[in-house]
């Protein structure tokens, strides 16, 4: 049994409530995707993730996850370390952190896009994200109409318990930046994209990118999963959007929140969860992850949950839906011990 069984079984109810209410009653535990398990070769959780690619790591004044899932992270090691790094860059990262307190290896991370966080540096008392009033409510007409920009788990998850539910739902397929989990774990990715068409842009061209904005503004929900930044550089800022369309339910999840400081960190699934203290802790005191990426599942449940309570209220509004957040909520619920 997943050790998150207790939290989507809440949140499986709620949304099994509402898209019973706006469509076809989903039940999220009979969809097969909020774990990995036979799509991946995971290991048991311990320090390591199961899928290997994040690890807590000691630092002088507490633990600290790092994440290196993509090539483009393991070559900002040295840069983040300060030093070279020959071979596997593990036993560096281990050897310098416990030199370095955790503000500093943090700040250091964010200032280069390295996925990592500090254990614990999240609290949050509820599961529910925020919807932040942007528009006006106006209650679509006919089948609810969506556009999923979103990559990887939590974002396709929300999308698929809309399409599930009977929404219209679209799936932009970028030429220069497809989805990884297409070609990493084809069966799982089908679950969650397959009732969505595909609208296939390149968005280093301006003609695809007016498109995109074009089909922003005819939809009732938006998902994204990128940060503000990169969102505006595609012409789709809050402001802009929501005059265009302002009964829109935007769907914005992000590593650690749409506003404020943190709002352009880079995160995923494992260093999110620790972020969150979505960990076991040993009798000796050093944390373990309890499973495979788990803030995605938890996210794309509770981002599924907040975009249905948006559709409810007629919409004109931004769901802030952080990653860390959101795995903080699931350990608060859970009622796991909190450490650093």
């Amino acid at each position: 049994m997943s050790p998150l069984a207790p939290v989507f079984a809440h949140l499986g109810r709620d949304i099994a409530e509402r898209t019973g209410r706006l469509g076809r009653r989903v039940e999220v535990e009979s969809m097969g995707v909020l774990d990995r398990d036979g799509h991946l070769d995971l290991a048991a959780p311990g320090r390591v993730s199961p899928n290997g690619s994040c690890r807590l790591v000691r630092a002088a004044d507490g633990w600290i996850a790092v994440n290196l899932p993509r090539e483009d992270d393991r070559a900002l090691v040295p840069a983040w370390l300060e030093r070279s790094v020959e071979g596997d860059p593990w036993s560096a990262v281990a050897t310098f952190a416990r030199e370095r307190g955790r503000a500093e290896l943090l700040g250091r991370a964010i200032l280069l896009n390295l996925p990592a966080a500090c254990v614990g540096e999240v609290r949050a008392g509820e599961l529910q994200p925020p919807l932040r009033a942007m528009g006006e409510p106006r209650l679509p007409a006919g089948p609810v109409k969506v556009l999923d920009m979103s990559a990887l788990w939590a974002g396709p998850l929300c999308g698929a318990v809309l399409a599930d539910m009977g929404a219209q739902v679209t799936r932009l397929d970028s030429v220069g930046r497809p989805d990884p989990s297409a070609v990493a774990t084809p069966e799982f990715f089908r679950r969650l994209n397959g009732l969505k068409p595909d609208l296939q842009l390149d968005l280093k061209r301006s003609a695809d990118r007016l498109r995109l904005i074009e089909a922003a503004r005819r939809v009732d929900l938006l998902i994204t999963a990128a940060r503000p930044r990169a969102l505006a550089a595609l012409g789709l800022a809050p402001a802009d959007l929501f005059a265009a369309n302002p009964g829109l339910v935007w769907v914005a999840i992000t590593g650690h929140g749409w506003t404020g400081d943190a709002a352009e960190r880079v995160a995923f699934g494992d260093d999110a969860a620790a972020a969150g203290g979505l960990l076991r802790w040993t009798t000796t005191g050093e944390p373990n992850f309890l499973g495979d990426a788990l803030a995605d599942p938890v996210t794309g449940l509770c981002a599924a949950a907040a975009a249905l309570r948006g559709l409810e209220a007629g919409g004109g509004v931004l769901v802030d839906v952080a990653l860390a957040r959101c795995a903080a909520g699931a350990a608060a619920h859970l009622g796991l011990e909190r450490a650093t």
